[in-house]
């Protein structure tokens, strides 16, 4: 791949190329792992808008490095009735990038249109009785059952709960917003934005991070850099190559097979951020036939073999991946082996056929939205359609870049209307170490995540959970829900990986987390 630096040189200048900027300004420059599509990170959950968010945005609260929620725009909080009622002061010095404080009562507009897109958001919704702005600093939540988990379900990664200017939070929650203004320690650059190829981003000068140490999205969020710039370069052999030669400064995933060479080339480090890692996941369309039925997505999950797809994925980088998992990453031996045998033994073909004939499978296509430009989704996608179609499915892979998918995974429509029948995807283990932030696994339909499974009894040992004090208890609803999940199939998994970054040596205080983040960085 080396070997095409010559013919890939007039495309480096093409997306290289950049607004002209002061003397004296420091400036780094990243690849993002995909194609930035959507600037509201609320409207979508695709990770480099997420990226976007946290820059632009803050939340109420900042999970740091180890998970832990951790105040990040509040001062104080106060829990009563057993959580029943929140009460929440915002700090100090909150300030949105137009000049204008942040109240309390933009806060409430913009946790009022993040409830109405997340999962969790809407079960948030389904218990309260009131939020609001008491004055200018304060917010009150009241609500009719107990919820004990609000600091850690505010400071969500998979999108995440981000404050917004009230007028801004008005949008249709099902429409993007079109004004980017946030009170993140960085200001989005909308002049300098070229679709698919740049986008910039400007420190604000008036943000006042808290006096704590940084700890991923937690601590004082300090900012070292004038600017930050993402080129967007579809080709990773091109990618690799500006960062060897040091005209970019940071790869947020190098494609796995380029990392020895990386990692061989002086002024170049190599390094996992995210210590927790991703499950690769296959979401299957659970209202339009035929993966509407159990017994077909049972067969799809039998005729996947974790172990391909996790070297597919990872490729020259196979210590960083694992296969035979199944949903949750709890850390109790009995709730994550729950229902591995399914995983982990290995059908015959005959017993996939067998298994095929009896699933109420009569030859119908299922759809694929393969998302060829993404660098782990179309490995991902490549083997699924391979192993589905050597099982006797009748695959219709249909290659599109990732921002392509993410609006067709939206539709409802039948098959031959424009719908789909599954697309692959990841989500941070760190979301799945309990039930809370489950929002891949739950069973609530139409206001689940695209594919909209419904299992009544998924929900109703997630609200039990949700409704326990009791570890012991805790513990025995959380294998239960496992083993459901392996007989429901909300999605089939796919095995797990940690993403290595790459960065130039002169590239310091990069911090541990789920996503990228900005500050604490600085460049020598």
């Amino acid at each position: 791949m080396i070997g095409r630096r010559g013919a890939l040189r007039g495309a480096l200048a093409a997306t290289l190329a950049r607004p002209v900027i002061a003397a004296g300004v420091k400036t780094l420059s990243i690849v993002p792992q995909a194609t930035l599509n959507s600037v509201d990170p609320i409207w979508s959950t695709s990770q480099v808008s997420r990226n976007l968010g946290f820059m632009v945005f803050e939340p109420l609260y900042g999970r740091d490095a180890a998970g832990v929620p951790r105040p990040l725009m509040i001062e104080s909080d106060l829990m009563e009735d057993g959580g029943r009622r929140w009460t929440m002061r915002l700090r100090s010095g909150l300030v949105f990038h137009d000049g204008e404080k942040v109240l309390a009562r933009d806060c409430v507009a913009s946790v009022r249109r993040w409830m109405k897109r997340d999962t969790m958001g809407i079960t948030l919704a389904a218990r309260l009785d009131a939020l609001e702005a008491a004055d200018d600093e304060t917010i009150v939540w009241r609500l009719s059952k107990p919820f004990p988990h609000m600091r850690a379900l505010l400071s969500k990664v998979v999108q995440p709960v981000l404050m917004m200017p009230e007028r801004v939070a008005m949008t249709d929650p099902f429409k993007q917003i079109t004004e980017v203004i946030g009170s993140g320690p960085f200001r989005w650059l909308a002049d300098e934005h070229v679709l698919a190829s740049h986008a910039g981003f400007a420190r604000f000068d008036r943000y006042e991070p808290r006096d704590e140490s940084p700890s991923y999205m937690a601590g004082g969020h300090r900012v070292h850099m004038d600017r930050v710039e993402w080129k967007m370069i579809p080709d990773a052999g091109t990618a690799a190559n500006a960062l060897v030669t040091g005209e970019i400064d940071w790869i947020e995933i190098p494609l796995p097979d380029l990392l020895s060479m990386l990692r061989k080339s002086p002024g170049v480090r190599t390094g996992v951020l995210d210590k927790a890692g991703q499950i690769m996941l296959l979401r299957p369309n659970h209202v339009i036939a035929p993966t509407n039925l159990a017994a077909v997505r049972q067969t799809m999950m039998a005729a996947i073999d974790q172990a391909e797809v996790v070297s597919a994925v990872m490729g020259a980088d196979p210590e960083n991946g694992t296969s035979g998992i199944g949903f949750l990453a709890t850390g109790k031996k009995e709730v994550d082996d729950a229902g591995l045998d399914l995983i982990r033994h290995r059908r015959s073909r005959d017993e996939i056929k067998a298994m095929l004939d009896r699933s109420g499978y009569a030859g119908e296509k299922l759809v694929l939205l393969h998302a060829t430009d993404h660098i782990f989704f179309n490995p991902m996608g490549a083997v699924v359609a391979n192993m589905l179609t050597e099982a006797g499915m009748a695959v219709d892979d249909q290659a599109m870049d990732w921002p392509t998918v993410q609006t067709r995974r939206t539709s409802r429509e039948p098959l031959d209307k424009g719908g789909w029948s599954m697309f692959p995807s990841v989500v941070a283990v760190t979301e799945y170490r309990d039930l809370l932030l489950t929002s891949f696994m739950r069973g609530n339909g139409r206001d689940g995540w695209f594919g909209w499974p419904s299992d009544p009894r998924m929900e109703d040992i997630y609200e039990a959970w949700l409704g326990s004090a009791d570890p012991a208890e805790q513990t025995l609803l959380e294998r239960e829900y496992e083993l459901q999940a392996f007989t429901s199939l909300p999605f089939i998994p796919l095995g797990r990986f940690r993403q290595t970054s790459a960065w130039r040596d002169n590239v310091t205080g990069l911090l541990d987390g789920p996503s990228v983040v900005f500050w604490n960085v600085m460049k020598a």
